[in-house]
């Protein structure tokens, strides 16, 4: 029998402090990472190992004997009955700001230590290594040794989202106290890397996607205009392959080749800056994006699109502000069925709408000239009006749509699903249904006026919602029955 050698860790220690709890789940993971990282190189090195070796994801734990008596108005920072909760956690230099506010809250709330130490979850190699850049896992068979008998590898029990779909059954008879595993967070993180072409550490809280690629070029030159002012708050712009300017006048050298879903982001210290993601054409992007950037625990995420009005009495450049959703995506439907309402979040919805007055400079019933509020219909057939279009226009004149796109019901089904709030704004760009088709003269000369106004739209909504309080702007029509306590 294979013996298996594991790294020497502390003893679960019970902490009423949540820097110092964080502190010992930072120094459990680097000494589990390291340890994995040694013994893999050593092999990589010295050839097949006749041992196994094993380190485990450090994990939280609190145990309550009673109901909370909390503000009815928090959505979060406290467990939803008595027992116990646990969860895996990993990279807690990467989450050290959310993770010491979600214990802080959890131990003021239940007046509970929380108890930090090793779980009983290995550490993929994989993910071990991720953060080594001497260190890559070579593919089946070029490592000289079988890798599974050696180290573990990721796992698909523990890499699903069973918790935030509802489905899960307690590990260990604890419930969960977070709504991604640490295997689950690792994936994702990874993920993340590969297919925005930008570390995971550069995003910040406030997201903006798009599905045009114009949107960037106008987002940088709004990044170095506010580089340029010392007092505007930002601290660096990055652009794909981690490029990183603080410099206004600096150059960035674009990479040969585009990353799937090119990302940008405008940073400031207390990672409060803007993300942007530019996921292309269609509902498969806009889930992709959305199922690895709900691991960071933004703080809301919004679509900044364009779309093809439906109305006669709308012209292009106008604003849609979307307030239901028909969803004809499709792409969700095996983790959020169609006849789960997506509700719109007052916060959101104000800032959208207080951003369009403010930029426009148009107030009240003036307004209504240039944005209308109602339903967006997205769909998984870019072409659908080449078919026959009985079926189709029927279902969105029952609905009352007044916009059509690809992306935008599965960003919001997503935000609501995974417990992120979530908006979209979008600029009317055709009109199919009336003969006022996305041609290329008319296109350019429609990107050339609009473009800017519509994101610098997108971002003083993020600045609203950057002013509010969190526990204000997570509203509780985002949480089910039984939640974890973690955001």
């Amino acid at each position: 029998m294979t013996t298996i050698q594991t790294p020497d860790v502390p003893n679960p220690e019970k902490f009423t402090d949540p820097l110092a709890a964080v502190a010992r789940l930072e120094e459990l993971y680097e000494q589990a990472t390291k340890f994995l990282c040694d013994k893999f190189a050593d092999a990589l090195k010295n050839g097949a190992p006749t041992e196994r070796f094993r380190a485990f994801y450090p994990e939280i734990r609190i145990r309550t004997s009673s109901y909370a008596q909390v503000d009815s108005r928090l959505s979060f920072g406290h467990v939803s009955e008595p027992g116990t909760h646990a969860t895996t956690v990993t990279r807690p230099d990467l989450f050290r700001s959310y993770l010491a506010q979600q214990i802080a809250l959890l131990i003021k709330n239940h007046d509970q230590p929380v108890t930090i130490g090793a779980s009983e979850t290995p550490i993929p190699v994989h993910f071990a290594v991720a953060n080594n850049p001497d260190l890559v896992v070579p593919h089946q068979g070029a490592a000289g040794f079988t890798l599974r008998d050696a180290f573990d590898v990721p796992d698909l029990n523990t890499t699903n989202d069973d918790i935030v779909n509802g489905i899960n059954e307690p590990e260990n008879d604890a419930e969960p106290l977070a709504l991604f595993t640490a295997q689950r967070v690792d994936y994702s993180l990874a993920r993340l890397s590969h297919y925005t072409a930008t570390d995971p550490s550069h995003f910040q809280n406030h997201v903006l996607f798009t599905n045009y690629q114009f949107y960037v070029s106008e987002f940088e030159n709004y990044a170095r205009a506010q580089l340029s002012d010392p007092d505007s708050g930002y601290t660096s712009f990055v652009s794909t392959g981690n490029v990183e300017i603080a410099d206004p006048e600096a150059a960035i050298e674009q990479p040969l080749k585009l990353p799937q879903m090119p990302t940008y982001h405008l940073k400031r210290a207390d990672g409060s800056g803007i993300t942007l993601v530019n996921i292309g054409v269609g509902p498969s992007n806009a889930k992709t994006a959305t199922d690895h950037i709900a691991v960071l625990r933004p703080h809301a995420w919004l679509m900044v699109g364009h779309c093809a009005g439906l109305r006669n009495t709308q012209a292009l450049g106008d604003f849609v502000l979307a307030h239901a959703y028909l969803r004809e995506d499709k792409v969700l439907d095996d983790d959020l069925p169609v006849w789960v309402p997506i509700p719109p979040l007052a916060e959101v919805q104000v800032a959208l709408e207080q951003a369009v007055a403010e930029v426009t400079e148009l107030e009240g019933y003036e307004l209504k000239r240039i944005m209308r509020t109602g339903t967006v219909a997205s769909v998984d057939n870019r072409n659908w009006e080449l078919r026959d279009q009985s079926g189709p226009v029927q279902r969105l004149s029952q609905s009352r749509a007044i916009a059509l796109d690809m992306e935008s019901a599965t960003i919001a089904a997503n935000g609501y699903r995974f417990r992120v709030p979530y908006g979209t704004l979008l600029c009317v760009s055709d009109k199919p249904l009336h003969g006022e088709l996305k041609l290329p003269g008319m296109a350019s000369a429609f990107y050339t006026t609009q473009v800017s106004r519509h994101l610098a739209i997108g971002i003083r909504a993020m600045e609203h919602l950057r002013g509010m309080p969190l526990e204000r702007l997570h509203s509780r029509k985002l949480r089910s029955f039984d939640e974890t306590a973690f955001l």
